[in-house]
C-alpha cells in the first residue's frame, strides 16, 4: 500500500510531489500564469549532460618575472571644459549683477560721490582738454567773454538799431557757431583782406545746401577774421517764420529790397546777398556747384547808387551737408514752402537726419568789383546792370571750379 501511494505522487515533501511528475493544479495556481514546462526525467537529464561538449581548457598565462618593471601608463590628457553658449538670460543676469554692484557702491559712497577709481583731478583735466579742443587754446577768455555778455543781457544792458540788429546776440552766436565751423566743417578762409576795413560794401555769394547754413558760416567767417558784422538781405519767407524771423532781425538781417539795401550801404555797413535764392539751396545734388540765375541785377543797382564795391564770395562745402535727392512739391505747396527736401537721411532717420555731414569748407572772398567808376544814374541802364551781374556770376562760377580742384575729396 505504501508503494502504491508513492507511485501516484502522494508521498514526499508537502506541495512538491514526488519529483517525477508534473506539479499539481494547486501548485500551478500558486505559481501564477507561468507557462507549464514538460517534465524532464532523470534519465533524459543524465543523457543530455553526457552528450554536451566539454569546454576547452584555457592555457595558463605566463607570469612575468618578479623583477620586471611594468611600463608606465601614459598620462591621460585633461578633459577640456565644455563651453556653454551665452544666452540672453545670462547676459541679462550679468547686467543686473553689474547694476546691483554699482548701486551698492553708490549707497556706500553717498550721493554725489565720484565713482571709485576715477580721481577728481583727472576728471577736471579731461574737461579742460575737451574745452580746449572745441573752443581753442584761449577757451578761458572766450568763456569769460560769453558769460559777461550773458550778464549784460540779463541786466538789460544792450542796444538795437533801427533794423533790430543786436550786436551782443551776434557775439554769442559767433561763439556758438565756432566749433561747428572750425571743428566739424574744418573751415578754410581765403582772401579775407578783400573785405574793406571800413565803409560800405556789398557781399555777393553762391547759395546752396538745402538748409541755408552757408549764410550763417559766412557771417561767422567775416566776424571772426575781419572783425566786422554783415547785414544779410533775406527773402520774405525768412521773416514770416516764427522765431526764425525774430532771430534773423537780431543778427542783422533785413528784407531783400532795394530801399533797405541802399540804406545799409550808405550807412557804411557790409550788406550780403545770395542772388540764387531758393533756386540755389533747393537744387538737386546732381546739379551741385552749377549756379542758377542771379535775378535781374537788383543788387548791382543798389551798389551803384551807393557807390560801394561788390565783393564776390565763393563757398565750397555747403552742397554736401544735406545732399538733396528728392522733393515733395505737392506737400511743400500745402505747407507754404518753396520745396520739401528728401535727403539720404531725412526723413528716414527723423531728427537725426538733420545733422549736417562733415564736409570740408572753403570760403574765398574775391577781388572787389568797383562800381564808383559809373555814375549813380547808370543804375537805371538795364543792359549795364545785366553785364555787371553776369561778370559777378561768372567770377564766382570759375572760382568754384578752382576751389573744387584744390579741395579734392569732400570729406577727407
Amino acid at each position: 500500500m505504501t508503494d502504491e501511494r508513492r507511485t501516484i505522487g502522494s508521498g514526499g515533501q508537502a506541495g512538491r510531489g514526488n519529483r517525477s511528475t508534473s506539479p499539481s493544479s494547486a501548485a500551478r495556481s500558486l505559481a501564477g500564469a507561468a507557462p507549464a514546462k514538460k517534465p524532464v526525467t532523470k534519465a533524459k537529464a543524465a543523457k543530455a549532460a553526457a552528450d554536451a561538449p566539454k569546454p576547452a581548457k584555457k592555457p595558463a598565462a605566463k607570469k612575468p618575472p618578479s623583477d620586471a618593471k611594468k611600463p608606465p601608463e601614459p598620462a591621460k590628457p585633461p578633459k577640456a571644459p565644455r563651453l556653454r553658449a551665452v544666452t540672453d538670460e545670462d547676459a541679462a543676469a550679468a547686467a543686473a549683477a553689474a547694476a546691483e554692484e554699482a548701486a551698492r557702491k553708490t549707497r556706500t559712497a553717498g550721493p554725489g560721490a565720484m565713482p571709485a577709481g576715477i580721481p577728481l583731478d583727472e576728471v577736471v583735466v579731461a574737461l579742460a582738454q575737451a574745452a580746449q579742443r572745441v573752443l581753442g587754446s584761449d577757451w578761458e577768455g572766450r568763456l569769460a567773454a560769453l558769460m559777461a555778455a550773458l550778464r549784460k543781457r540779463l541786466g538789460g544792458d544792450f542796444e538795437v538799431d533801427e533794423f533790430g540788429f543786436d550786436p551782443q546776440i551776434t557775439e554769442i552766436l559767433t561763439g556758438a557757431v565756432e566749433p561747428l565751423a572750425e571743428k566739424w566743417f574744418r573751415l578754410e578762409v581765403r582772401g579775407i583782406e578783400n573785405i574793406p576795413d571800413e565803409g560800405g560794401a556789398l557781399l555777393v555769394a553762391n547759395h546752396s545746401g538745402t538748409v541755408p547754413l552757408d549764410g550763417i558760416i559766412t557771417g561767422y567767417a567775416v566776424k571772426k577774421y575781419s572783425g566786422r558784422n554783415i547785414r544779410p538781405l533775406g527773402a520774405d519767407l525768412v521773416f514770416a517764420l516764427p522765431f526764425v524771423g525774430q532771430m534773423a532781425r537780431k543778427v542783422g538781417a533785413t528784407l531783400a529790397c532795394t530801399a533797405d539795401a541802399e540804406r545799409l550801404l550808405l550807412a557804411g555797413e557790409l550788406a550780403a546777398v545770395w542772388p540764387e535764392g531758393f533756386k540755389g539751396i533747393g537744387k538737386p545734388f546732381a546739379e551741385r556747384y552749377k549756379l542758377q540765375r542771379f535775378g535781374r541785377g537788383g543788387f548791382v543797382s543798389s551798389a551803384m547808387r551807393a557807390q560801394v564795391p561788390i565783393v564776390p564770395i565763393s563757398i565750397v562745402g555747403a552742397e554736401e551737408i544735406y545732399p538733396l535727392v528728392g522733393n515733395v512739391p505737392s506737400l511743400a505747396r500745402l505747407l507754404g514752402l518753396p520745396y520739401l527736401p528728401i535727403t539720404p537721411f531725412f526723413p528716414l532717420l527723423g531728427p537725426l537726419g538733420m545733422i549736417p555731414l562733415p564736409s570740408k569748407w572753403i570760403i574765398e572772398f574775391g577781388e572787389p568789383i568797383r562800381t564808383d567808376a559809373y555814375e549813380p544814374e547808370a543804375a537805371d541802364d538795364p543792359m549795364l546792370l545785366f553785364n555787371v551781374t553776369d561778370q559777378v556770376r561768372e567770377t564766382i562760377q570759375q572760382t568754384l571750379y578752382a576751389l573744387l580742384v584744390d579741395r579734392g575729396n569732400a570729406f577727407f
